[in-house]
């Protein structure tokens, strides 16, 4: 049986001040789509509204903007899988092994409150499924919760955009909230890299994080054995 991964993006294109763009950080999708398609699994892309994915204008620069985001951003048919991407209520959670959030800034407005992917990543990881993370993908796991009520992150090791990395990218002052604070207040056992921007992945069963956009790879890695 073909394994398959559901890719999830979001849908938000700036900050709270819409003069700050912000978007999907592309090379956190081809990263692993690419590690993904080696192996053969089949994968989808969805996002909390369905439709549209805007691209972080940063994440098209170096050295974030490599080989494998050139080529998708090049191929008219990949990019179409940006700009129709799936709505939650038309994913049927049966369907895959694995949920792989991306980042970007935008994740953290559409990702954390949004049921269908909530129902979805609940859905996948109960039944065993692999459920993982990079950057601020981490952001939709922050408010899911498991069938008995307690927060999926609670007690786990886990690893996202840690806030110095924030601090350092400049956008502490943009940001809606401290990721990093609101994934400890949940109960999860977050972990970084001693050095900021290293690639860091961490894994604790079947669920799979990635602290940075550096971490893509890695992190599809490590489900891509899990699998």
């Amino acid at each position: 049986m073909t394994k398959r991964i559901l890719n999830v993006v979001t849908n938000v294109g700036h900050f709270d001040d819409p003069s700050h763009p912000t978007g999907l950080w592309l090379s956190e999708l081809t990263h692993a789509w690419h590690v993904f398609e080696e192996h053969g699994f089949e994968q989808t892309i969805v996002s909390p509204a369905g439709g549209l994915a805007p691209l972080e204008p940063r994440s098209l620069k170096f050295p974030s903007y490599d080989k494998t985001a050139k080529a998708w951003r090049a191929d008219p048919a990949r990019m179409a899988l940006l700009e129709n991407s799936a709505s939650p209520d038309r994913i049927d959670s049966a369907d895959y092994d694995a949920i792989y959030f991306t980042g970007g800034h935008g994740v953290m407005y559409d990702f954390p409150d949004s049921e269908g992917l909530q129902r979805i990543t609940r859905e996948i990881y109960e039944r065993g499924g692999i459920v993982s993370s990079v950057c601020h993908g981490y952001c939709g796991l922050l408010n899911t919760k498991l069938s008995d009520g307690t927060y999926l992150v609670a007690g786990r090791r886990l690893t996202g955009f840690a806030w110095q990395e924030e601090v350092l990218a400049r956008v502490d002052k943009l940001v809606p909230y401290n990721a990093e604070d609101e994934v400890k207040k949940r109960g999860a056992r977050y972990e970084k890299a001693k050095l900021p921007f290293v690639p860091h992945a961490v894994v604790d069963g079947n669920l799979v994080t990635g602290q940075n956009p550096g971490s893509a790879k890695g992190t599809a890695k490590e489900v891509a054995d899990l699998l």
